[in-house]
């Protein structure tokens, strides 16, 4: 009977490796697509940028605060990549902690840029998503800032 249970113990612990570099494998790809999309991302932003310049439409604030709100996505793209490469690295999870909050962080500043009132139906909808815009970016900088003057100084 010992054998049996010691046979299954291993073709369990057998199942776990190959189940583990399984998701191994499927991070790293993960890393390698987020990689092609900040590549292909960039290339679309410098074609942005010239074709806007040769137009002229380089000058409208509208068209340069849509290359921000690009710039903004693409820096959260390599935030996202970041975080799959501690993943797959095996760091601490403070690390991946404060790594989420970055990108957390680039997305609020890029949705607080980006904002627009007349997108919203009332001016009572644009106050209470921008409140909520900004209840989120403070918590995150508080999260950041908690990590920062705790032990975690040196995360990074």
């Amino acid at each position: 009977m010992a054998e049996t249970d010691d046979a299954v113990t291993d073709r369990a612990e057998q199942s776990i490796e190959r189940i583990g570099c399984f998701v191994h494998a499927v991070e790293i790809f993960a890393a390698a697509v987020f990689a092609v999309l900040f590549a292909i991302g960039v290339g679309d932003l410098v074609l942005q940028i010239v074709r806007a310049t040769m137009t002229g439409a380089i000058t409208d604030p509208l068209v340069v605060i849509g290359f921000i709100d690009t710039g903004l996505l693409l820096l959260i793209i390599v935030e996202v990549y970041q975080t799959v490469i501690a993943y797959v690295e095996e760091s601490n999870t403070s690390r991946i902690v404060v790594l989420v909050t970055y990108t957390g962080i680039i997305a609020m500043v890029r949705k607080i840029i980006t904002f627009r009132t007349g997108e919203y139906a009332t001016a009572t909808d644009a106050l209470l998503a921008a409140s909520a815009y900004t209840l989120v970016l403070f918590g995150l900088v508080a999260l950041l800032w908690v990590y920062r003057s705790s032990d975690g100084s040196e995360i990074l």
